[in-house]
Formats: C-alpha cells, structure tokens, sequence
C-alpha cells in the first residue's frame, strides 16, 4: 500500500508538529526495554517511509500514536517486502509470505522477536483489534509483486477496498477504543469507500515516475481507453496531450472522492480532524500533481512548504484543543502470557469448525453438482404464528427461530451450496409491534456477536438499508462483513431492513448519478449496467427462493436477482425448519427442468396435444 501525503526530509522538522516525547513516554512507562526500543522503531520507521502519514498520527492523541507507528510501519516492511528490485518476483512474493507467517505465529504466542511485528502484536492484544481482518490486505500485498491490471473502476476499487481499507479500519478502531470514535453516520460509508479511492488515485498519480519503470501502469484500462495512444505514451516516459488531458480527468475525479464535507458529521472533533487535514494534505498533493507538467514523469511533484505549513500548523493546535477536553480510555500495559484469543491471519481457516451433525444423525441428499443450486433464498415467515399457537408471545418466536437459521447454514454448508440468502427483517417490518421488532433486531445482533456461525467458513454479508437500524447494529454488520470477507465455503446474506423496491429505486438513482458524472453513456445502458450499481454486484441469481409458514407470495424479496428463481412454498413455521427441510426444498429443485424461456429439449406427441 503506499501513501500520498509525503514530506521532503529537508523540511520536515518545520512542516510536522514537534514530537511530544513525555506523553509518549508516559504512553509507555513501566513496559519492557524491547517493546519501548520496538515502538520507537515503528516511530522511525513511519516517519522515514510515510512522513504525511507520520504528520497525521502525530495530530492523534499521544496515546494512541505508538499504535498508529506499529500499524503503518508493518504496512511500509510489507511494502519493502514487495517492491524491493533485488530480487526476482517469485522471491519477493515468498519473503512477504514468511513475514505474515510469521506474524500468525507471533499473534498466537503474545510476543515477537522482530520488532516491528511485536510492537504490531502488543497493540493488536492491548487495544482489543482484530487482526483477522488484515488477512486480505496482506495477500493483496504479497499478489502485488506479480504486477496489476485493471479492466475497468470496479475492479481497481475492489484492490483498493482489500488492499487500504483493513489498515485504515485498524486506526479507526483505535479511536473506538480510547473512546473517541470515527464513527461514521450511518448513511456516510459510501462517502468513505469513496474518500479512499480518492486517497489511492492520488497516491498512483503521484508515483507515476517510480511505478512506470517498474511496469507498473495501475490505472484502469476503462480510464485509458478514453484517451487514444495514452498507455504507450506512459509506459514509454512521453509526456503528450492525451498524457496530459488524462492526469488533468484523474486529478479533478481525486479532488471529487476527496470532498466528502458530511462524511466526519458525528466524529469525535479530534478524529475528524484528522481525516480533514489528510484531505487537505491530498488536495494541496494533487495541486502539485496537475502543476507539474512532463516533470511529473521524472520525479514525484510536492507541495511546497508553505503550502504544507499553513496546513498542519492550524490543525495541530485544534486537535490539542480537542484532545485536551477528552476523557480517553487507556489500557495499561499487558499481563505477560495474555495472547490473543481470535483465530491470526491465515491460520483461520485452520481454526474453522465443521457444522454439527444433525441431532438424528440425519445427512444431505447426494445431488449431482449440475442440478445443485446456487442461490438458495428464504423468506422465513411464521415466527409469530408459531408463538401465538403455543400461547405465547410474538416476539417468543422469533427467538425460537434463531435455531432454524442455525440449521439453514449447517445445512448449506454439509450440501456444499455457494450462496444462502435470508429475509429477516423488511422496511414493511417497522408497521409491527415495538416489543417485536426490538427482539429480532436483539437476536440479530447477539447472533453476530456470539452466535456458533462466527466460527464456521461462512462469509457473512449484509443487504439492506440502515435507516432506522441501531448504529451498534450496523456497525456490528460491518464489522462482521470484514472479519470474514475472505471466507469461501458459503456467502450468507442476510437481509436487515430490506425492500426490493427500495433497492431497485437506489440503484436507479445511483445509476443516474453515474450517469450525470460521465462515468456511464444513458444512451446504452444496459442489464449489465444495472447490476453493477446494486449493492452486491456480485451476488448471483437466485435460482430457488423458498417461504415458509403457508403463504404464497415473494413480499418484495429480491426482484432482481429473482427473475427467473423456481418457487418452493411450505406450511411449517420457520421455528419448526430444520436442515432436512433444505434438502428437501434443494432436491425438488433437482428434478425440475429450467429452461429460462427456451422450449423444451425433447417433446412428445402427447405434451403437444396436452398443450392445445
């Protein structure tokens, strides 16, 4: 990963805020010789490889700055790892695979003979963070070594979204756990998805003169395309108008990701401090950028030092301001022997457990692989009507049926079915009773948090809107969708304040704002198009859609992907679904013929007569 808000080591010392060593220092008084000597190593080691990075942790809290150091100096050692042209590419990759082997084994033992990752690990376990969620950026590191290429945006973003995102997460749960959230307004993740892209675009178009001679070209071909003759003209160290006229789209499409002036609304003042002076930082970088003509293929353009100063001197004294009226949490130093209690990085799918067997020793079905389903999605109705049939209160059966979900996803797993979608809660749900809609939201979330699913190889993904929801519950979401993101044997989505209408007119409108921007012609859009504005574009069809509870209708679930979905309606209340239900619902599908509006492959004298 590298970064944008880059200082000259000339004038550094009047550009950056002091060092503050006392509060550092009491930050980490009474910890070993080895852990002070580690952090101080980090400290160095993020100034020299990330002194705009370096300058934004320094605007944290003193408390949290050695974590802040032990977090980006692990980015920049992964980045030596990877870049370092002393080696052929098949060494790097193998180097940086060591290094997060290594780490794995260092998380589990509590402590590291290197420096860097032992500093990584006391904050990891100090401040409660989950190391899991670098799994991906970490791989994306060591796949970096064999070069990028991207067909279009959604691709480059997808690199973006597993190579930054986790590391930038990592800080912000820093905050959260000193008690100075970045909490992000619930309707403002996207502006965050895309102030990083901004970060990254700026990033690429800063190093052009690096990644060039290493053949490395990481825009989009989608951008390029527009600009004839603009790839040869870069690889080859031209500077051209098309070369010209493309650094000018991409610099003002930064400057739009970067202006996101909502998204720190809500923010502790420090926490949004810093994301603005890192904005400020980018902005005054790609001033730079667009000012420096056929230089910039020479060398990387900086803003001057005035520029930078008149920056970070005002944000200094307003996050000394901020801080010094917050009260923050601060863990002590560590117990010896207290190590981590979450499965590391790679070693997790070590740690996955298999679903338990059906209590009657009951086992799936064996269907043939090309008449198994993909996507299975059920609309789990009849929780009340199972409680009201025993006497029993309405929200009594929703948490009964916690136990049905539980058997869908063993069961989905034992049948080997890729993806598994859920209705659990609906925007037509909010019309209920305020007991009822409180305990499904309750069993929702006590379902993420300590519920057996968080140890099997389910990725779990949310679709829905957050509008109403408890932000604990979004957050607990989000949090969820990272820590497993790079699961593989089932993709659960569970629905939470959905509407298939809803979703449709979204994308509508995301659709027309891409449109307005001129990332899209309105003249041909087409299906395609459509589908990549959804939430999950990449959510396949569904290909049966099951309801529970007797009634015959798809009430709003998944219109899109249910075009052509075959329909399995039963009469049993979902509290009374277990696994068996599944399989019997996915070996139905076997038998069916889909044809998707094609005529049949065979046809008898009779089936014709019986059509007439």
């Amino acid at each position: 990963m590298r970064t944008t808000t880059q200082l000259t080591t000339a004038d550094r010392k009047a550009a950056l805020p002091a060092p503050q060593g006392r509060p550092i220092a009491r930050s980490l008084s009474g910890e070993a010789p080895d852990l002070r000597a580690a952090y101080r190593l980090c400290q160095r080691t993020t100034r020299q490889h990330d002194p705009g990075i370096y300058a934004l942790i320094q605007l944290m809290p003193a408390v949290l700055r050695p974590g802040g150091w032990a977090l980006w100096a692990a980015v920049s050692v992964l980045d030596d790892l990877a870049d370092s042209r002393d080696a052929e590419p098949a060494e790097r990759e193998a180097r940086v695979e060591a290094w997060t082997r290594a780490l794995q084994d260092d998380l589990a033992a509590g402590t590291s003979t290197d420096p860097v990752r032992h500093a990584l690990v006391d904050t990891a376990l100090r401040w409660h963070l989950d190391p899991s969620s670098l799994q991906g950026a970490m791989t994306s590191t060591r796949e970096d070594v064999r070069g990028r290429r991207f067909a279009d945006w959604d691709q480059w973003r997808a690199w973006c979204t597993e190579a930054v995102v986790p590391w930038v997460d990592q800080l912000r749960h820093l905050f959260e756990q000193a008690g100075a959230p970045m909490t992000l307004r619930l309707d403002r993740h996207k502006d965050y998805e895309q102030f990083v892209d901004g970060a990254q675009l700026t990033d690429i178009l800063t190093d052009l003169s690096t990644d060039l001679p290493q053949g490395d070209l990481l825009l989009p071909h989608e951008a390029l395309v527009a600009f004839p003759g603009v790839e040869d003209d870069l690889r080859q160290g031209r500077w051209s108008r098309a070369v010209a006229e493309l650094i000018g789209e991409m610099t003002a499409l930064a400057r739009q990701w970067l202006s996101q002036p909502t998204m720190t609304r809500g923010m502790h003042p420090g926490a949004a401090i810093v994301f603005d002076t890192a904005a400020d930082l980018m902005r005054a970088q790609l001033d730079a950028v667009d000012t420096a003509g056929p230089a910039l293929l020479k060398r990387a353009p900086r803003p001057s030092l005035v520029v930078r100063t008149r920056i970070l001197a005002p944000a200094r004294l307003r996050a000394t301001m901020a801080w010094s009226l917050t009260s923050l949490t601060v863990p002590g130093p560590r117990r010896p022997g207290v190590t981590s209690s979450r499965p590391c990085p790679a070693t997790e799918e070590a740690a996955f457990r298999p679903p338990p067997p059906h209590r009657d020793g009951a086992r799936p079905p064996q269907i043939a692989a090309d008449q198994m389903p993909s996507h299975v999605a059920i609309i789990m109705d009849g929780n009340g009507r199972w409680a009201n049939q025993r006497g029993l209160p309405r929200p009594e059966g929703h948490r009964a049926g916690t136990a049905a979900v539980r058997e869908m996803v063993y069961g989905a797993l034992e049948t080997g079915l890729p993806h598994l979608t859920l209705y659990a809660f609906s925007t037509e749900n909010w019309k209920r009773d305020t007991e009822e809609i409180t305990t499904i939201l309750e069993a929702i979330q006590h379902g993420l948090d300590e519920g057996p699913i968080r140890d099997l190889d389910v990725r779990q993904r949310w679709l829905g809107h957050p509008d109403k929801l408890p932000e604990e519950l979004v957050q607990t979401m989000r949090r969820e969708e990272r820590r497993t993101r790079n699961r593989t044997a089932l993709t659960l989505t569970v629905c939470i304040n959905y509407g298939g209408r809803d979703e449709i007119t979204r994308t509508a409108a995301a659709l027309a704002q891409a449109a307005r921007a001129g990332e899209i012609d309105p003249r041909f859009i087409g299906e395609d198009d459509f589908a990549r504005h959804l939430p999950h574009p990449d959510m396949p069809d569904v290909d049966l859609l099951w309801r529970t509870g007797g009634e015959h209708r798809t009430s709003n679930f998944l219109p899109w992907h249910a075009t052509y979905a075959e329909l399995h309606f039963t009469p049993h209340y979902w509290p009374d679904v277990d696994r068996r239900d599944l399989w019997q619902a996915i070996t139905e599908y076997s038998r069916r013929q889909r044809r998707h509006g094609a005529a049949p492959l065979t046809t008898t004298r009779s089936t014709v007569q019986a059509s007439r």
